[in-house]
């Protein structure tokens, strides 16, 4: 063959021609090719038949993308999510109407040629070069088809999709090929089912099926006549004959498919005059994506799932696989969520705290010994809307949390307690506490060099009263601050941080807990989830597992996939765990979280309020069920919680106890109720140590704590327990110098950044 140069002298006719006679020549016939003008066209290698023959023989078929459902524990809907709104039908499940309207108009001689339509490739040729463009094609269905595989299998990536698309002659030999391959394995009938299933239908609907649900709420085999023709006069241009945004021009393409199912004998003229009589009239359902159309206030859980989900490798080995299995969809996710505890965690965020705050609450129960996540909710609920937010208060970052999570206060306190105790401190330690003090210094790190206290920062207690000697006991339910650093002081920070590690205790964005002693006071930034499965441990008898959402996946084919599963392993001793659920008993009972005790049960807990009241928490637990309530600021801007109304409740100062706890308590209560009540396993810690006389403080006693929902919850006016912040306070006061070795970022509170 000459050497052939793109355009040179050549019409565009002649080109055709040409290329035509040497396909023909070949034994090779070349289909749907839409010629364009003169000397645009450019010959490529591909379309001599050696190139022709270097084309892969198998068309690799991508599975179609298709809805996921998720369910909670029970089987009941949570969410519909898709990449492409799609429900892939058989055959058989599509109006006869629907499927002679698609053939009519796209392809009326489909079931006469075989890949090529010879017939309309040389009218397509003629009537272009009559008009000097591309005003006229010649694709079949089965081209057609093919081309829409190669735009599923581009996904979202814009580039692949253009080049699937592309008006070029190399597209359209490939096409050719595939369409032969296509055509001999597969049958007309299937080639027919497939299209119907892969084509786009406007409206963000793919597939005849979810095409049918948009515009006519009804599945796609009892779709009538004329709203088949609708719809088949739709792909041609999904924008342009759009019944939605413009029912005049989709009437007027309806009708000219009418028309053309009259010429092919499909329906008589009566039927088709009939039907166009008919104005267009559609019933149409939204489309319904993502988790913002989840049910239960479960938007949140639903996005974890998804997190989950894209971060797990057990799903593939990089992100991008586990995305595209996740958009590929047809998916049906089995979760942990109990729709009773999700029901109740709901009941008690909207009694206590209004979409519309100045601050946010978040809620999280776990199931102990299986890291089972019961339920998930809070305040501001899944949007994009006012008062709405896509951050989940109630995860770490890579998770769609809040970027540094939330201060936690002295909800901290009985991971150093579990360090001490098992690096063999007794339960009836006592340490002589003054109501303030410097840290002390050296304290031993996990590396050769000591932490020093060498600005003299100092750390005080919540009370003028709370000073003098303090065993383990009471200064747990009274949440001495200067006690705890005393005991991580004595203890060492490494025995702490192996401590955290183990239970999961990671602050929120992923960073290293920093080797400081005021780590014991709450200072850095954790999640809600973070916080409930760590104490889930405790009730699990010091054997921690990992948090975990799936129960089960399954595909489109019912085919079960693998999901992670929780990892448990021991990582304190059982009597630590029991000593540690002993202690916890009486925050609850008589100490600063009594605002939280349950009525039919044992629980057990701790109160934790940052500086500034930007924070209060709640993290408390029964043998069955561990929970978080944070309250707190959820916005870019922290909100002291003081003289404030939340929930239509006014508090003059808010405490973990006094809000968060009877948060926890309605929210658990709700979720057990009717369910097994079993006790802790516990230990008796003696009253001895103290000096003759009890020991106790000498100023005023504490007041008790308040009623629930009112202020004073933790029975500390005044009370600011959680260490150093990233705004510089230590236990409520402002130090006179910074402290040492806090490596808090500046300008971020509670997790969020100030400008």
């Amino acid at each position: 063959m000459g050497k052939k140069r793109s355009g040179a002298g050549l019409t565009g006719p002649q080109q055709a021609a040409k290329f035509l006679g040497v396909s023909v020549l070949s034994g090779v016939v070349l289909a749907g090719i839409a010629i364009p003008g003169a000397g645009a066209l450019g010959l490529a290698a591909k379309g001599t038949v050696e190139g022709f023959d270097e084309i892969p023989a198998n068309l690799k078929t991508p599975p179609l993308s298709q809805r996921t459902t998720i369910l909670d524990a029970e089987g009941g809907l949570i969410a519909t999510v898709y990449s492409r709104d799609r429900q892939v039908v058989p055959l058989t499940a599509i109006s006869p109407y629907m499927q002679k309207a698609i053939v009519a108009i796209e392809d009326s001689r489909f079931y006469e040629h075989g890949a090529v339509d010879l017939k309309g490739i040389l009218r397509a040729v003629n009537r272009n070069a009559q008009e000097g463009g591309a005003a006229q094609g010649a694709s079949t269905l089965t081209q057609q088809y093919v081309k829409n595989v190669f735009v599923e299998e581009a996904g979202d990536d814009e580039t692949k999709v253009r080049e699937a698309q592309e008006k070029s002659l190399g597209r359209k030999i490939r096409e050719l090929k595939y369409s032969i391959q296509v055509e001999e394995e597969l049958g007309k009938k299937k080639i027919l089912e497939n299209y119907l299933n892969i084509t786009y239908f406007g409206q963000q609907a793919y597939g005849i099926e979810s095409a049918a649900q948009r515009y006519f709420s009804k599945p796609a085999k009892d779709l009538t006549l004329d709203e088949s023709a609708l719809l088949a006069g739709v792909v041609q241009s999904p924008s342009r004959f759009d019944p939605v945004n413009d029912a005049q021009e989709a009437m007027k393409r309806r009708n000219v498919v009418l028309q053309r199912m009259v010429d092919m004998k499909d329906v008589s003229q009566a039927e088709a005059d009939e039907a166009k009589k008919k104005p267009v009239t559609l019933k149409v359902t939204r489309p319904k994506n993502g988790c913002i159309t989840a049910v239960k206030g479960a938007g949140f859980f639903c996005d974890y799932v998804r997190n989950t989900f894209l971060t797990d490798p057990v799903f593939g080995k990089t992100r991008e696989e586990r995305a595209k299995l996740w958009n590929q969809g047809g998916l049906t996710v089995r979760t942990t969520l109990d729709p009773q505890s999700q029901e109740s965690v709901n009941e008690s965020i909207k009694d206590h705290v209004n979409q519309d705050d100045k601050v946010a609450t978040a809620v999280t129960l776990v199931q102990p010994g299986t890291g089972r996540v019961l339920a998930m909710g809070q305040s501001k609920p899944y949007g994009f809307g006012k008062n709405e937010t896509q951050i989940n208060f109630s995860v770490d970052k890579r998770m769609g949390g809040s970027n540094f999570g939330f201060p936690t206060g002295s909800t901290f306190k009985p991971f150093v307690a579990a360090a001490a105790l098992e690096r063999g401190l007794p339960a009836t330690k006592v340490y002589n506490t003054p109501q303030e003090m410097e840290y002390p210094s050296p304290v031993q790190t996990c590396g050769d060099k000591p932490w020093q206290n060498t600005e003299h920062a100092r750390v005080p207690n919540e009370s003028e009263s709370e000073f003098g000697a303090y065993n383990l006991k009471d200064a747990m339910a009274k949440s001495v601050n200067t006690y705890f650093v005393e005991m991580i002081s004595e203890t060492g920070l490494c025995p702490v941080t192996e401590m955290t590690t183990k239970l999961g205790v990671i602050p929120a964005d992923g960073t290293k807990l920093p080797e400081v002693p005021a780590i014991a006071l709450g200072t850095e930034g954790m999640s809600p989830l973070t916080m409930a499965n760590a104490y889930a441990t405790f009730a699990n008898r010091g054997v921690h597992c990992t948090p975990v959402a799936l129960e089960s996946i399954t595909d489109s084919h019912g085919k079960a996939l693998a999901v992670p599963k929780s990892q448990c392993d021991r990582v304190m001793a059982e009597r630590t765990a029991d000593t540690i659920n002993t202690l916890l008993l009486g925050v609850v009972d008589s100490g600063t979280g009594t605002a939280a005790g349950l009525t039919d049960r044992q629980n057990a807990g701790k109160t934790g309020t940052t500086d500034s009241r930007y924070n209060a928490w709640f993290v408390g637990y029964t043998p069955n069920m561990a929970g978080a309530t944070w309250v707190g600021s959820g916005g870019s801007k922290q909100v002291s919680m003081e003289n404030i109304t939340i929930g239509g409740q006014y508090y003059d100062k808010v405490y973990g106890g006094g809000l968060p706890g009877p948060i926890w308590k309605q929210a658990v209560s709700g979720a057990l109720s009717g369910r097994e009540a079993p006790n802790f396993a516990t230990v008796v810690i003696a009253d001895t140590g103290l000096p003759a006389g009890g020991g106790r403080p000498t100023g005023p006693t504490p007041n008790k704590p308040g009623k629930p929902g009112k202020p004073g919850g933790d029975g500390k006016p005044g009370r600011r327990s959680g260490g150093q912040t990233a705004a510089g306070t230590i236990g409520g006061t402002t130090p006179t110098t910074p402290l040492p070795g806090d490596t808090t970022e500046p300008g971020l509170i509670g997790g969020i950044e100030i400008p």
